[in-house]
């Protein structure tokens, strides 16, 4: 940013930009934790299960959405301590926690630990937790980030983690080069994105106080729709919303039909764009814009960068972390505490 330096007592803004790293530390730190899964076991894994929550959720849906069109298992992600009932020993189940002591993830893990599931565990490691638990049961770990708020920026570092476990087991090719390219394309993308006449600081400044309701098309486009919309409500403590197409077009679309005096008022639209779209989507995106031109305060396009889909799924993802840390620091707002979220997990929140 230009001028003074925005509070961030926590360094959310240091983790963020740090994505392009992200990406190639990861890559290293994953082979070599996962350097002894059997790549013929693969031959043996029937489908795929991947639990989580906040980050550690948002990189289990990435990696399903990224790794659709080439695997040949099913891929379950599940957002909770259920397990479900196909989950046996010819089930891969990673398990995810990017601050490590998620504990619906713990507690699925172990149900699914009981039930002879090849088990791999991937998240922060802060000592006991998710760690203590492979630690315990012998389980191949790959820790991904420190602890504290910055642990929920470990995005990168999560999903490529995935990404390198279903490689080593079989299940895909290696995606190696495709990581390393996306990495090096990133850091010279990011020189463009920071400062305060960057896009980044321009959509903020032009989303001001209205909600922003984000739209992505179904792929690794709609999970980066989600991931900007918890990264407003994290860093900027604002709410923010978002949405699937073509899902949305059979029901949400319909509820813009009344009340644009208030809308247009409170409510703006991000549409997340991409060069790998499906043909038909452009003419959604197009519908979507003449329903809701009238009744939002602005609808606004992000198109991503990026020569593949894992290229372009960070690409939107580092602009919307950056937005978000730009409408928290037009409101003096220090992005790194999230105490109502601390104290709900605990269990503490009073009303």
């Amino acid at each position: 940013m230009n001028g003074a330096a925005p509070l961030d007592t926590l360094g959310m803004w240091e983790a963020t930009v740090a994505l392009p790293e992200q990406l190639s530390g990861a890559l290293g730190a994953a082979n070599d934790a996962f350097a002894g899964l059997a790549t013929e076991t693969g031959a043996t894994v029937r489908s795929v299960a991947a639990l989580g929550l906040g980050t550690g959720g948002a990189a289990c849906a990435a990696a399903a959405a990224l790794t659709a069109p080439d695997l040949t298992v099913p891929f379950w992600v599940g957002r909770g301590s259920a397990l479900p009932a196909f989950v046996d020993e010819s089930t891969l189940v990673l398990a995810v926690s990017s601050s490590g002591r998620t504990e619906e993830t713990l507690t699925a893990a172990e149900k699914a630990i009981e039930r002879g599931a090849r088990v791999v565990a991937v998240g922060g490691d802060e000592g006991g937790g998710l760690a203590g638990l492979a630690a315990r049961a012998g389980l191949p770990w790959c820790p991904v980030a420190p602890g504290g708020a910055t642990a929920r920026a470990a995005l990168g570092a999560t999903t490529v983690s995935l990404l390198v476990a279903l490689s080593r087991v079989g299940l895909r090719p290696d995606d190696s080069q495709p990581i390393a390219a996306a990495a090096t394309a990133l850091a010279r993308r990011r020189d463009a994105l920071l400062g305060g006449s960057a896009a980044p600081a321009l959509l903020a400044r032009r989303l001001g106080r209205t909600i922003p309701l984000v739209y992505g098309s179904a792929g690794p486009a709609a999970v980066a729709a989600h991931w900007w919309k918890a990264q407003v409500n994290l860093n900027a403590k604002a709410p923010a919303f978002a949405a699937t197409l073509p899902d949305l077009i059979h029901d949400e679309l319909a509820g813009w039909g009344q009340s644009g005096d208030v809308t247009r008022q409170t409510m703006s639209l991000v549409l997340l764009r991409h060069a790998g779209e499906a043909p038909h989507t452009a003419a959604q995106f197009d519908a979507v814009r003449a329903a809701t031109d009238e009744v939002m305060a602005d609808v606004f396009d992000v198109l991503a960068e990026g020569d593949d889909d894992l290229a372009r799924f960070f690409d939107l993802t580092l602009v919307g972390s950056l937005v978000s840390l730009h409408l928290a620091a037009r409101e003096g707002v220090d992005p790194g505490p999230v105490p109502t979220v601390d104290e709900a997990q605990a269990g503490t929140l009073r009303f």
